[in-house]
């Protein structure tokens, strides 16, 4: 179920457009946004890399630093462990390839998914011990890993945490909460209590950007060096799906600025893959394209092939390793399909049965899919969604969540039932004993204080602007809002009541629709449905009047340019008027 919202937040557009030199359009969707004052309208529009916080407001960079020049200067040998995931593989090339270029004894290790699980453990620490490490630095990964932390301590190794991720803590009986850290020499995380770093939602490779940002300081080395780093950076803050405000929109704004003229080897092959040497790059190919490439390698094969695709000097190797990978991420969506037509099945049973918050159980789901499966559930079903999978000990699996549901904090609220877990509002991971399904299917139940309205997808819509208004210059103008991702969505726009003239569908699969539309002022222009073609006659029957949220866009074929709108939400009429 959906219901469309209109946005109403008042401001003088009229006078933000003449100030800013800008379409009131564009102030109205600013404004949208919540961004007020003529500073945070004028960061949100030009800001750059000025507009990024000091490094050493972060806590711990300070002492953080310090350690590591001195580890570095004294040839001491560094392993960095890192996820698995784009955010995890990134942040590791980052910390490895600034720490090596500073002259440090450095090399990495990346957990594998299935023999190691998320994370640093004592088996990982055992093997760094056993290799002559001195130093664990750890990123996007550790603030949950007390134990393994601990026992790295008393291996006598160095422990430096780095992530971004909620930290543990535990509730007191006046409603109070203690954060619980590890017990590591450093820990940097911009959300631990008595951090005062002004942006705290930094993906695990903004926080070892920044980290880096310090080291290059503390040992006087020029911190622009630290550019060619900004290119993945950007793809790992679109990957992680943080917030696209602030200090990480700079950083995607700036990673996309430098993509086509990157050194990194891998990257660039990644891009040829895709052919995308010829054209505009955008958040949407950072998060669509070459991310789920990297995370394929994490998910069916190694994430190291990834990290060593970005390591790799040798163009043909990289082209070779890269369609490896794009083969691997084919490989991958085929079995996310099936996956997501099982557990639809189980997720329309439990939700008639009464279940807020859908446990799925898939024992023959490949473990690395079943956050990609929870989260397409989760945006048809509009629930919070867990998947599960049979796993090495017990089962694992990775949940995804609504707005109104802070799925870490509900699992701290029945934390015995779970072997690990960790996360964010947003998503999370578990793993658990197979006789403990049911109880965490109950009990996650009975905690749930979501209501039947808090299950409706609500559809936001910034103007109420017919296609009429549509035109190059204001497509054109629009570009200033990106990028585009999570907390700065693309601008929806809505048109009541389109005469559909004709239906086209293209495609393999026969998911593409095409419609002829016009306007009661006789504009004409094509609307673009992405939707298999029997829900979409289904829902069409013999009405002609279409009813639309939209974004405008050029459609580029053969060197001629039109407009044309993608249509997100619809529904039909029979008549105009009516």
């Amino acid at each position: 179920m959906e219901q469309w919202y209109l946005y109403k937040k008042k401001a003088d557009f009229q006078k933000i457009g003449s100030e800013f030199h800008i379409d009131p359009v564009i102030s109205r969707l600013i404004r949208n946004r919540d961004i007020i004052g003529n500073k945070n309208i004028y960061q949100y529009l030009y800001g750059d890399l000025s507009d990024i916080s000091d490094p050493f407001e972060m806590a711990g960079i300070k002492e953080g630093v310090r350690i590591l020049r001195k580890k570095i200067e004294d040839g001491k040998t560094i392993r960095i462990i890192s996820d698995y995931d784009v955010d995890g593989v990134v942040s590791n090339y980052i910390l490895w390839k600034a720490i090596y270029d500073l002259g440090g004894n450095i090399d990495f290790k990346i957990p594998d998914r299935m023999k190691d699980g998320y994370g640093i453990n004592q088996n990982l620490i055992t093997d760094a011990a056993a290799d002559g490490i001195d130093t664990i630095l750890t990123c996007d990964n550790g603030i949950a890993a007390g134990e393994a932390v601990a026992f790295g301590k008393k291996q006598g190794l160095t422990m430096i945490i780095t992530d971004h991720h909620d930290v543990p803590f535990s509730e007191q009986e006046d409603g109070s909460r203690t954060e619980i850290l590890p017990p590591a020499d450093v820990v940097i995380n911009p959300k631990q209590q008595g951090c005062n770093y002004p942006y705290p939602l930094l993906c695990g490779a903004g926080v070892a950007f920044q980290f880096m940002r310090g080291l290059y300081r503390e040992m006087e080395k020029e911190e622009s060096s630290l550019e060619e780093l900004l290119v993945p950076l950007a793809i790992a803050t679109v990957c992680d799906v943080v917030d696209l405000t602030g200090e990480n929109r700079i950083f995607v704004k700036e990673g996309l600025k430098r993509i086509k003229d990157t050194k990194i080897i891998g990257l660039k092959a990644l891009l040829d893959v895709y052919e995308m040497g010829d054209r505009k790059i955008q958040s949407y190919d950072l998060g669509f394209r070459i991310g789920p490439c990297i995370n394929a390698s994490g998910r069916l094969d190694s994430a190291e092939k990834a990290l060593n695709l970005f390591l790799e000097t040798d163009t043909q190797k990289a082209l070779e390793t890269a369609e490896e990978l794009k083969e691997l991420n084919d490989v991958r969506k085929t079995m996310t399909e099936n996956g997501v037509k099982a557990a639809m099945e189980q997720a329309l049973r439990l939700e008639a049965a009464g279940d807020k918050v859908l446990v799925l159980y898939l024992p023959d789901c490949h473990e690395s899919i079943a956050g990609i499966i929870a989260g397409r559930v989760k945006d048809r079903v509009h629930h919070p969604v867990f998947v599960l999978t049979d796993a090495k000990e017990g089962i694992k699996g990775s949940g995804r969540s609504i707005e109104q549901y802070s799925m870490f904090e509900e699992m701290m609220k029945v934390k015995e039932v779970f072997t690990k877990f960790g996360g964010h509002p947003m998503a999370a991971g578990c793993s658990l004993e197979k006789e403990k399904l049911s109880e965490f299917r109950e009990k996650i139940n009975a905690n749930c204080t979501l209501e039947e309205q808090d299950f409706i997808h609500k559809v936001h819509i910034d103007a109420d602007m017919p296609v009429d208004y549509i035109s190059k210059e204001l497509i054109e103008e629009l570009s200033v809002l990106e990028p585009f991702g999570k907390e700065n969505t693309k601008p929806l726009f809505a048109h009541r009541k389109l005469r559909v003239e004709r239906v086209n569908v293209f495609g393999k699969h026969k998911n593409v629709i095409k419609l002829s539309l016009k306007s009661s002022q006789d504009t004409r222009i094509d609307g673009m449905i992405f939707e298999e073609e029997d829900s979409f006659r289904e829902k069409m029957g013999t009405m002609k009047y279409i009813t639309c949220t939209y974004y405008p866009v050029l459609n580029e074929y053969q060197g001629y340019q039109s407009l044309q709108i993608n249509i997100q939400n619809y529904f039909f009429t029979e008549e105009e008027g009516k």
